[in-house]
């Protein structure tokens, strides 16, 4: 037990967490914005490609609703002129008309009426495209994880895995949600602005827009340095994830070794590192704004200056003051709006980065079907000079040649790391060979579907596998479309029928999603009848009775003998005593095969099975 990674320093997720980090630190130049940053944006714009007609009314409206916005205070401005006109008219005597007057001001109430109007629809395309762009990412993750390799999940955390698929997916969708809109709004009302100020007054606008060159390069400066810390705030909220995963799995064995200090600290750790990667992502990009609006209050005061001496000279009149006050702040706002989501688009990028790499790791081989095993398998396994490797410098199977001729039962034993589990993975092809063959009835199981040639097979693991469900569907999983006759029969078959009666609802009992309201035992038997219930024509028994207890062994092992009746099987056996009246014993050391025979005749041999069986029974006895 003590080899779990969560009880040693040097494995802990801590450690991993430092680690995880240390490489980022090594990949990424502190003046890096991301990992890749041309290669994120340029996937980016591919995700959006399909989207480009909704881009087209996003930005047309947003078109409608700035010209509407811009076009209301230059009616304000002009319906004050007018109103000045018309009080130096009465003052001089000769009458006043403010029949202009009305016309303009309901003209501005129409302007603003079509811009709210104009955002409504801009406000309800975004939703639209926002959340088909997270489910056409989500369908895509959801298929690449059915492509992935085992060997990316066994290096894989858990959490991290369910970070990208959940929390990376749901910070994009709200990141578009919130900025798309936001973003092209505030360009199209920069440029409609810009020229509507340099038609008002060239000299005052010419001071506005230094503002914006300012401001461009506060923000890219401050992005340039916040992005890495934004890529180091999801990366830890995988680790995060993972270790809250692993502690609520094995919950039950931190109290038992007393373990809840250390996984406290743990926790305390990983969560600190997440702390100040969010808190120094937001604190430096946070001072995108203060600065931006310090800029522009300074040429605010400018504006307001300078108008005034021009307001003076006759050169410019107090309505037109007045328009440019308002378009000065329609100036910076946008800007100010950019520079706000710029946290957003970082964090928003980081996830994006996250979810491609996922979706750009390698697939599992795809299948060349250039044969069929058909429906009359006899259940002939042949290894032909199988190499394998999980490490490219470490070698584990070398040259291994077996015949397993239908009906028989073999089972497999050795030390651990020996290479039982893995001749599993390769008949299986969870993983694929790094040299040789494996043929069942004949047929390179590399020229059939993995499809049919995991229906061929029907496993049964030390790890039960239950799921939030009656046990009648939890049987029935072995099969579509199986009777309630067949579903009882095989539990009857698997000795399980007994125990399923004594519950109170019996079939229709609700099994926990960890199937913790039945015994260890009980929830085997129930994957041997969901195994029995699948009708396999080869069996692959890993350790299946290594975590009860010898009366439950006792019954499982009856029911596996119902299972393997007049089926191929291989049986990865811990205790050495089950596996007795086995056809032949495959005894394994470093991934190659040392002695092969019955029970009877690798003890005369006086081999290395022979101490495997001494060492287990003289360690039994003194446990005894």
């Amino acid at each position: 037990m003590a080899k779990r990674r969560n009880f040693k320093s040097e494995n802990s997720i801590k450690a991993r967490a430092r680690k995880a980090l240390e490489r980022n630190k090594d990949k990424h130049d502190p003046n890096e914005r991301a990992k890749d940053f041309k290669g994120t944006v340029k996937k980016v714009m591919q995700v959006f490609s399909p989207e480009k007609w909704q881009f087209l009314i996003i930005a047309i409206a947003s078109a409608g609703t700035a010209v509407f916005s811009i076009f209301g205070p230059n009616q304000l401005g002009n319906m004050i002129s007018e109103m000045q006109v018309q009080v130096k008219s009465k003052i001089a005597g000769t009458g006043y008309d403010l029949s202009t007057v009305w016309r303009m001001l309901a003209m501005i109430v129409v302007v603003y009426v079509i811009s709210c109007i104009a955002t409504y629809i801009q406000q309800f395309t975004v939703a639209g495209l926002s959340q088909r762009i997270v489910f056409h990412l989500r369908k895509d993750v959801n298929l690449k994880l059915s492509k992935l390799p085992l060997k990316y999940f066994d290096s894989s955390s858990k959490g991290d895995v369910l970070s990208r698929v959940i929390n990376d997916m749901d910070n994009i969708s709200r990141s578009l949600q919130n900025s798309i809109t936001q973003l092209i709004a505030a360009l199209v009302t920069i440029v409609g602005v810009m020229i509507m100020m340099f038609i008002t007054n060239f000299t005052l606008a010419l001071i506005t827009v230094l503002a914006l060159p300012i401001c461009t390069f506060i923000a890219a400066f401050i992005t340039k340095r916040s992005q890495k810390y934004f890529s180091r705030q999801w990366e830890q909220t995988g680790e995060i994830n993972g270790h809250i995963e692993e502690m609520y799995t094995a919950h039950k064995l931190v109290k038992v070794f007393n373990r809840q200090e250390q996984s406290i600290e743990e926790f305390e750790d990983i969560n600190d590192d997440l702390r100040r990667s969010t808190q120094r992502a937001l604190t430096m990009s946070g001072v995108i704004m203060p600065l931006n609006d310090a800029v522009n209050n300074i040429v605010f005061v400018l504006i307001c200056v300078i108008g005034g001496v021009l307001s003076i000279t006759g050169k410019i009149n107090v309505g037109d003051i007045t328009a440019f006050l308002v378009y000065s702040k329609l100036f910076t706002y946008p800007i100010q709006t950019i520079s706000s989501t710029i946290n957003q688009l970082q964090s928003a990028l980081a996830s994006f980065e996250r979810v491609f790499t996922m979706l750009d790791e390698e697939e599992i081989l795809p299948d060349t079907v250039k044969a069929t095993l058909g429906d009359d398998v006899k259940g002939k396994v042949e290894f032909r000079n199988v190499r394998f490797r999980y490490v490219e410098d470490k070698p584990l199977i070398e040259n291994l040649n077996l015949v397993v001729e239908p009906g028989q039962t073999v089972a497999i034993v050795g030390p651990t790391g020996a290479g039982k589990t893995t001749i599993v993975n390769l008949l299986m092809r969870f993983y694929e060979l790094r040299g040789g063959s494996i043929l069942v009835d004949g047929v390179d199981i590399t020229d059939i579907s993995r499809e049919e040639l995991r229906a061929t097979f029907g496993m049964v693991l030390q790890e039960t596998w239950l799921f939030a469900g009656t046990i009648r569907e939890n049987i029935a999983y072995g099969k579509i479309g199986a009777t309630n006759d067949e579903i009882i029969e095989a539990a009857k078959a698997a000795r399980a029928n007994h125990f399923i009666k004594t519950l109170s609802e019996g079939y229709d009992t609700v099994l926990e999603e960890d199937g913790s309201n039945v015994s260890q035992g009980q929830k085997q038997l129930l994957t041997i009848a969901r195994a029995i219930l699948a009708n396999p024509k080869i069996l692959i028994l890993d350790e299946a009775t290594s975590s009860v207890d010898t009366r439950t062994e006792v019954q499982i092992q009856k029911a596996m003998l119902n299972l393997m009746q007049n089926r191929t099987s291989f049986v990865i056996a811990h205790r050495l005593s089950t596996i007795r009246d086995a056809d032949t014993i495959l005894v394994m050391n470093n991934g190659n095969i040392v002695e092969t025979g019955n029970h009877e005749q690798l003890l005369a041999k006086k081999g290395f099975y022979y101490e495997l069986y001494n060492a287990q029974f003289a360690g039994e006895s003194e446990e005894e």
